[in-house]
């Protein structure tokens, strides 16, 4: 695993602003990263229709646009567009979202090497041969961080797949053939398709052209998501293009296109009854394809490259000729490498386990996919109202899973990452001015304000970031969208929310009213500030102390009828989960909490009780879900309810359980870098319960040794003493030398660098950190 770099790291290639300024790194900590962990979509393995991690196991950059990865599956709830257990590969896509559910999008721009008979539909993967997908050799899988490949049984092809920032490449070694092929199906989209594709041949090495989505192509949410973008390519073969053409099925104007649709039997004979046009320079059409057909000797490898734009034909072609100008497929691998290697550095890890650094690099990954690079090389960006932009003095991104990561994955941020939050925060920003909304979507892909999950989850983080000192935007801006959210999505002047989910909203928006009286408060709107403080207490007004437990309530005050499960009914009135889970989502105000339970005694029984009626593999259960988002904060209410050892002893738990290096390594969707952030910051040893406060939760680490890159040429060191399976509990801490007695740490006190010294051991120390 320890090899040496022995490369000058230029600037020039490195996206992710770290802050070592070394010239060389000598460890590749890409290496112990495994993108294989959480790659599967299996139902049947979690439990549960949410499925396993969902993520995908191809070739990306740190924040990359371009992802180029393995495709097992078109449709059904297959976010990433790979399940590990499948056994057929239908192409390998240069666009893929990461650990996501509602049917998933992107997937584009389908790349599939082939020989023999030309075949225009994928065909499915319990029919392989229908379609020109292929069976593949599972032992000879690989992946990597920026790198992947396979060999394609059917047509013994090898392909291998590696990326640059907006840009990616194939190399593909045939066999001796004299129909050996490369073919790119242009209306392939995870969860539907395409509605309008573009081609044309501009030399004897090039193609061109563009692939229209939009909601009646299914896509994200069926549809309801309203994606609707359009993805620019400019794609270059090795070998001279001489035997090439399209395919066009005949879509009827009448056909409709989503996701179930082009799953049918019916919808795979329309395409594989499409019309096949050889030599055509230039082809428009609802459904189309461009092939290569070439004469191959054994073992002889063609490369093809392709530049990604989301703004413009002429961004795609810049984008390719600025990050990958030759053929050589090694370089480009290398200098993904590199990338990926400064990014990982963020955060150095030493302990006796090689499996929990695997485990953590990897989660440290799968933290770095989005908020995605939006705009191109040049900066340029599609605005959401169809112009085109150019920033620069903000990194335009995209796909934010708001009510996901406000939790872990944008606090995480704050601390390794500033930048990446001013530039999510600026994205948002533009995206509520230049649709004319003037609010901000809870679930951004690609300019669309999907409405998918609830809460006000950009709140959050602009209040969270602005308490940090992270301000590179304009506040005023900024405010005034939040009280619009907050006006058009909060509890209003019923003081809650009437709903189906109405525990769900009422608590979220609750909470983001806190945080929106917060950012008023330090900047002096008191009226404001007051305002959103009454507002913040509106839990208060769905508890039932009859049944000890919060309820919705309908507009005219009554609850909603009480189930026969009970708080661990799921669904009822709340979000993917039930209220045992839900109810304890009060964050700015758990002493307030606290009393309306009862008290600390009762509350702490509670949560012993949640805890010890958890199965210990973490699925999908009724008692403490790590599998979903609501409890994420949970095991850290210990310290605030002054038990902080039970703190220690569930985290460290719930991150040797609930985490492995394995493809079943995720209990739940990663949910775009959330499950993986609250591992990362949990096995440093910190983790807030409520972002917009500065305050971290102190847990204990699960490394011996860990140096995390704050800025400006500053780290901070948590180093523990006696770390070991057994000894999970803080006997005593020092501070930069000093005695520490507190549970807790401010984000200030991390940035600022320094060393925080923790001893641990076998038995609880119910003395330190009770204060």
């Amino acid at each position: 695993m320890y090899k040496l770099l022995g490369i000058l790291v230029s600037t020039a290639l490195v996206g992710c602003n770290s802050v070592t300024n070394q010239a060389e790194i000598s460890l590749h900590l890409s290496d112990y990263v495994n993108p294989f962990v959480g790659a599967s979509t299996n139902v049947d393995a979690a439990g549960a229709y949410h499925g396993l991690g969902k993520t995908f196991p191809g070739a990306t950059t740190p924040y990359g646009m371009v992802q180029v990865s393995p495709n097992t599956i078109t449709g059904g709830d297959n976010g990433s567009g790979y399940s590990y257990e499948h056994k057929s590969i239908e192409g390998f896509a240069f666009t893929q979202m990461s650990g996501v559910g509602w049917f998933g999008d992107l997937g584009n721009f389908l790349v599939m090497p082939t020989t023999g008979q030309l075949k225009t539909n994928s065909g499915k993967p319990d029919n392989p041969d229908a379609g020109y997908r292929s069976r593949y050799d599972k032992k000879s899988e690989q992946a990597k961080a920026g790198y992947y490949s396979v060999l394609l049984s059917d047509y013994n092809i090898r392909t291998e797949a590696t990326a640059a920032p907006h840009s990616g490449m194939l190399r593909f070694t045939f066999p001796a053939d004299k129909q050996s092929r490369i073919q790119i199906d242009l209306a392939r989209r995870v969860g539907g398709t395409s509605t309008w594709q573009e081609v044309k041949v501009v030399d004897k090495h090039t193609i061109a052209g563009k692939m229209i989505c939009t909601p009646d192509g299914g896509g994200w949410g069926n549809g309801e998501g309203k994606a609707n973008y359009t993805v620019y390519f400019y794609a270059q073969f090795s070998k001279p293009l001489k035997n090439y053409g399209v395919w066009s099925a005949d879509i009827p104007d009448d056909q409709p296109r989503k996701r179930e649709n082009i799953e049918s039997d019916a919808y795979q004979q329309l395409i594989a009854d499409a019309k096949i046009i050889p030599g055509v320079k230039e082809f428009k059409g609802k459904h189309l394809g461009f092939y290569s057909e070439f004469e191959t000797q054994k073992d002889e490898q063609i490369l093809l490259k392709a530049g990604i734009s989301f703004t413009s034909p002429e961004g795609a072609e810049k984008n390719l000729k600025a990050e990958i100008q030759d053929w050589d497929f090694s370089q480009v691998y290398d200098n993904s490498r590199i990338l990926w290697d400064k990014a990982l550095d963020k955060i150095s890890v030493e302990g006796k386990n090689e499996e929990q650094k695997t485990i953590f690099y990897t989660s440290l990954y799968h933290t770095m996919i989005d908020p995605r690079i939006f705009s191109d090389v040049n900066g340029e960006y599609p605005g959401a109202d169809g112009k085109v932009y150019i920033s620069d003095s903000f990194t335009k991104r995209t796909i934010f899973s708001g009510w996901d990561v406000f939790r872990s994955q944008m606090p995480l941020q704050t601390i390794i990452n500033p930048q990446l939050i001013d530039d999510l925060l600026n994205s948002l920003i533009v995206l509520a001015e230049q649709s004319g909304k003037e609010y901000y979507e809870r679930w951004e892909l690609l300019n669309a304000y999907s409405g998918c999950m609830l809460g006000n989850p950009a709140i959050s983080v602009l209040a969270d970031a602005y308490a940090k000192g992270i301000r590179k935007y304009d506040i005023e801006k900024a405010y005034q969208y939040a009280v619009n959210s907050s006006e058009k999505f909060g509890n209003g002047e019923l003081g809650y929310t009437p709903d189906p989910i109405g525990i769900s909203k009422t608590l979220e928006y609750g909470y983001t009213e806190w945080c929106l009286s917060e950012l008023a408060r330090q900047l002096r709107k008191k009226e404001d500030q007051e305002k959103y403080r009454k507002r913040s207490q509106a839990y208060r007004n769905i508890y039932d102390p009859e049944k000890k437990s919060f309820r919705p309530r309908q507009e005219d005050g009554s609850f909603v009828a009480w189930p026969k499960e009970g708080c661990l009914q799921e669904w009822y009135g709340c979000m993917e989960c039930n209220e045992l889970q839900q109810g304890w989502f009060v964050p700015h105000d758990i002493e307030g909490l606290v009393t309306l339970k009862g008290g600390r005694g009762v509350v702490i029984t509670d949560l012993d009780n949640m805890f010890e009626k958890t199965p210990p593999d973490f699925l999908w259960n009724s008692y403490y879900n790590h599998a979903n988002e609501p409890v994420h904060h949970v095991p850290f209410l210990y310290n605030r309810l002054g038990e902080p050892w039970k703190t220690q002893k569930w985290s460290r738990f719930i991150c040797e359980k609930a985490y492995k290096n394995a493809v079943e390594g995720l209990v739940g969707n990663e949910d775009v870098g959330q499950m993986s952030a609250w591992y990362v910051l949990t096995a440093c040893g910190i983790h807030p319960v409520c972002p917009g406060e500065t305050r971290f939760e102190i847990t204990t680490p699960l490394f011996d040794h860990i140096v995390i890159q704050v800025g400006k040429g500053k780290t901070f060191t948590i180093q523990v003493r006696n770390n070991s399976p057994e000894n999970v509990y803080i006997q005593s801490a020092r501070l930069n030398g000093k005695t520490y007695t507190k549970c807790h740490i401010d984000y200030q006190e991390i940035i600022a660098g320094g060393t925080l010294e923790i001893e641990v051991g076998a038995a609880p120390n119910q003395e330190w950190g009770i204060n």
